[in-house]
């Protein structure tokens, strides 16, 4: 018998689909979803739809796939991902059937596909060098693989990007017999072009740290160097292009460009710290939430806020690195879910292009207690995400607005508020996060109080 092991990360959208999918074929006796503490609806779905599900140990697919196969209860264990519908028909016979007539130990997944940038500029290159006998597998980063869990059990997962492709290699390297299947056609969502780059650095690492420590005779520090000037060459390339382009950047405010959260500074100025606390313990909905905490400044003067926020220090050199920027061509604005009379105060402070917000409302110039929160943050039938107020929305508003592509745009923040903007920007960021689930998604992290490395990325 077969056990199927998914694993997933906010998958609500198709993890039924997936589970009904494995759950179809006659074999599969066990379907394990080893979530990676999800905040969306996959755990209750998956359950509903009849699978075992665990919490991985730690955060990254790696240590899911692990926490899977320690969990089952099969030899012949299969994995799927939890984002793809459909799968082709045949995929999970196609993948086991080399094992169960034993002629493999391994069988890695081939497909068509929409997209496969970095197993074409990345995977496959350093493989010619490196493991050329690998280069029959025509995916060596697909994550749709099966094995003997008395093989897999024994090996190191990564926790990265890198972790499919250092599965084919540690199989290679013990010898295992190994397969490669077609299964057919497959779509699933591509990364924007800049979010691949992490992806491909931790590939990259993967091949190059497995070919060092096998003392694999292909293994050539003079090919490696001549890759290396070829890349350096086309970087140079791309960036005199990218110079042209129409660029985004988008900063949160609150422990992003400000060193502390405006209400905060509130809190403790007109002593509401523990009715802010009771608010953000209790309430779940964040539009309610924001609503609730709006009442907290009611009757406060609007000179008394804007004094408060002029104390808050802002990130030290932040005015001259986004003068640079803008130089460099980008547009540069704010999306917080702080309040309009404040973001726009720190905007002009930073001479920014605009700033998005709530909208704190005042009466002669003292606070009314009301909220409004803007249809910018609302979500709507372009809404990428399921929230019901979401940065992401804002940001997109902002991208038509400036006629400015996805792609093109950099998200940069510090708490689970922004962690949607920062996985559909381009390029996401996270500044001195504390965030475990922020930081795994981020592309970058910066972890020193100040953008200094923004000039080395764009």
């Amino acid at each position: 018998m077969i056990t199927v092991i998914i694993p997933t990360l906010n998958e609500e959208e198709n993890i039924g689909s997936v589970v009904d999918f494995a759950g179809a074929h006659a074999n599969v006796s066990e379907i394990i979803v080893v979530d990676d503490k999800s905040l969306d609806n996959t755990v209750s779905i998956a359950k509903k739809h009849g699978a075992k599900v665990i919490t991985s140990t730690k955060l990254g697919k790696g240590a899911s796939m692990k926490d899977g196969v320690l969990c089952a209860n099969n030899e012949i264990l299969v994995f799927l991902d939890g984002d793809i519908n459909p799968y082709p028909h045949f995929t999970i016979k196609l993948l086991t059937d080399p094992i169960i007539n034993n002629e493999a130990d391994f069988v890695k997944s081939s497909f068509s596909r929409n997209a496969g940038r970095v197993t074409e500029l990345t995977a496959k290159p350093l493989m010619s060098i490196f493991f050329p006998d690998l280069l029959k597998f025509n995916q060596p980063l697909s994550g749709m693989i099966a094995g003997r869990k008395s093989i897999l059990r024994d090996l190191n997962f990564r926790d990265d990007y890198g972790v499919d492709i250092g599965i084919l290699i540690d199989m290679y390297l013990m010898n295992a017999r190994m397969k490669d299947v077609e299964i057919g056609y497959i779509e699933n969502k591509s990364k924007p072009w800049q979010a691949l780059g992490k992806m491909s650095k931790e590939v990259a690492q993967t091949i190059i740290m497995k070919a060092a420590s096998s003392k694999n005779p292909h293994y050539n520090f003079e090919e490696l160097g001549v890759l290396n000037e070829i890349r350096s060459q086309m970087e140079f390339a791309f960036d005199t292009h990218l110079n042209s382009l129409s660029k985004l950047i988008v900063f949160d405010m609150d422990n992003t460009l400000l060193r502390g959260r405006f209400i905060d500074h509130c809190a403790d100025h007109f002593n509401f710290k523990s009715e802010l606390m009771e608010f953000r313990s209790s309430e779940t909905d964040s539009v309610i939430l924001t609503k609730r905490i709006a009442t907290l400044l009611k009757g406060k003067h609007f000179n008394e806020l804007v004094e408060i926020a002029d104390r808050i220090p802002i990130v030290d050199g932040t005015l001259e690195i986004i003068s640079e920027l803008k130089k460099r061509g980008y547009i540069i604005g704010i999306i917080s879910d702080s309040y309009d009379c404040i973001t726009t105060l720190i905007k002009n402070k930073l001479e920014m292009d605009f700033s998005l917000s709530n909208e704190l409302e005042f009466s002669k110039s003292v606070c009314t207690g009301e909220v409004k929160i803007p249809s910018f943050f609302i979500s709507n039938s372009r809404s990428i995400c399921k929230h019901a107020m979401c940065k992401t929305n804002a940001l997109l508003s902002v991208l038509e607005k400036y006629k400015i592509q996805k792609e093109n745009a950099i998200a940069i923040g510090d708490s689970m508020n922004d962690l949607c903007m920062i996985k559909e920007a381009g390029l996401g960021i996270a500044f001195c996060s504390k965030d475990d689930l922020l930081n795994h998604h981020a592309d970058i992290l910066i972890n020193e109080s100040s953008f200094m490395e923004l000039l080395n990325l764009t």
